[in-house]
């Protein structure tokens, strides 16, 4: 598409106006998501609709129309031109049905902040191939630029926008920031797609000049979302792939370039329900930056020094999620790990054991226990060529609050093992807790099949 044509497209599209639908307005029904599996079967003109949410009807979103023929300009009653703007953009609908997660997530928006938020309903040309998906999505992020160029003209202010995208959803959000020339205020891919996007230019995908602040989620990257960084920040939980609780299917890879079920896949869907927990506020998701998850795992990253200044970034709507540096880092790697369940929220905990030396390698499994909690473990190989091993391990309680250490030999029967000894155990919980270092026990031997148990006493 020539970047002429959409100049000449956007200029000439000016004459879009926004109005509340009378019909609506009278009997009082709420606008929702246009299911057009009937209408795409007949192949009836691509169309998108806007869904406005304010706190003032919250729980009956209006809707915006464009009508180039109606030259009387009316703004709808709950738009505030003085207020902030999430803009929501859903992505690949293989069945043409409304995304259920919509209404949660704009909800949890409004909670948090006094904002108008739009619904892009882009269901009409999300639906049936993926790869005839793909080729719509700038058209749309064409129409919704010209919504914004309008709603400019009304007060609103591109630094005002805050574009949350979905899966392809986030590509066109990245489109819409192209054409702004990278002036909206911020953009939040959730699990950005992969398929068919992992090679593309940074033109015609998500990338970080496509906003002042860009951010993307990362939870399915191995199968639908997309692997490499396309933000100022990019949070990889759990690694980016085979998130807490959720089940690997046999037959995902079948759908990598037309994924039916890529919506109902847990991994891709996790990076949106970790940011609507996110919303609530009820615990931080902090992310380290590291080259790779095998070192974060490793211990190697337990800090926000380097780029970030020393301000880790957090997931949420904090500026820039919560980074202070100056200029922002570009295609920042960090990751976090989370738990099964909301909020997602778990303690780092950092594991240190020092072995006295091997005649043979050994398997043991550490475990923190904390009243009323799940248990966490972590299982550990012990090498003859090593004495201190370092790893990361998550716990849904802070350090002061685990109540039990406890460590078992794992080796198998018919390997004979020997009894292990280490000469310290420790853990401690990054970032540091306020007076709160470590807590070690020294001098420990565990046999083969006897369970170790060790109670810490409440410090918190």
């Amino acid at each position: 598409m020539a970047w002429q044509w959409i100049k000449v497209f956007v200029c000439l599209s000016v004459c879009v106006i926004f109005a509340v639908v009378g019909e609506e307005a009278l009997t009082n029904k709420c606008a929702d998501f246009n299911t057009t599996w009937k209408e795409n079967r007949q192949g009836t003109k691509f169309q998108i609709q806007y869904l406005l949410l304010t706190r003032n009807n919250a729980d009956c979103a209006s809707l915006f129309s464009q009508d180039c023929l109606n030259h009387t300009q009316k703004h709808t009653t709950y738009f505030n031109s003085s207020l902030p703007t999430k803009v929501i953009v859903h992505g690949y609908r293989a069945l043409g049905t409304k995304p259920s997660w919509v209404s949660g997530l704009a909800q949890a928006l409004l909670w948090e902040e006094d904002v108008n938020v739009l619904v892009v309903d882009w269901v009409f040309g999300a639906s049936f191939a993926y790869n005839r998906v793909v080729e719509n999505y700038k058209e749309v992020a064409l129409q919704i630029s010209i919504l914004i160029n309008q709603l400019t003209v009304y007060g609103s202010t591109l630094e005002s926008f805050h574009f949350i995208g979905v899966s392809l959803g986030a590509h066109v959000c990245g489109f819409v920031g192209t054409l702004f020339k990278g002036k909206l205020g911020r953009i939040t891919g959730l699990d950005p797609a992969g398929p068919m996007f992992k090679s593309a230019d940074p033109s015609d995908r998500l990338d970080s000049s496509d906003a002042l602040f860009v951010e993307a989620i990362h939870t399915d990257s191995d199968y639908f979302g997309i692997s490499i960084p396309v933000g100022h920040t990019d949070f990889f939980l759990n690694g980016g792939m085979d998130q807490a609780g959720c089940a690997r299917s046999q037959f995902s890879s079948i759908f990598i370039y037309f994924p039916v079920y890529g919506y109902v896949i847990c991994d891709h869907m996790r990076a949106l329900h970790v940011y609507m927990s996110s919303l609530n506020g009820s615990c931080p998701l902090i992310g380290f930056p590291c080259s790779s998850y095998e070192k974060f795992l490793a211990g190697e990253c337990i800090n926000c020094d380097g780029p970030f200044n020393g301000t880790c970034p957090q997931i949420g709507l904090l500026k820039n999620s919560g980074i202070t540096a100056s200029p922002l880092p570009n295609q920042e790697k960090v990751y976090l790990l989370t738990t099964a369940s909301a909020p997602y929220c778990t303690h780092h905990i950092l594991v240190k054991l020092k072995v006295s030396p091997l005649d043979k390698t050994a398997e043991v499994q550490l475990t923190l226990v904390s009243t009323g909690l799940p248990e966490t473990e972590l299982k550990l190989k012990l090498t003859t060529d090593q004495t201190m091993f370092i790893k990361v391990m998550g716990h849904p309680e802070q350090l002061c609050k685990i109540d039990t250490m406890q460590l078992k030999n794992t080796g198998a029967r018919f390997y004979r093992q020997g009894d292990i000894h280490f000469e310290s155990i420790c853990i401690s919980e990054f970032p540091q807790t306020r007076g709160m270092d470590q807590l070690c026990v020294k001098n420990i031997n565990i046999r083969r099949g006897v369970l170790w148990s060790h109670d810490f006493v409440q410090v918190c």
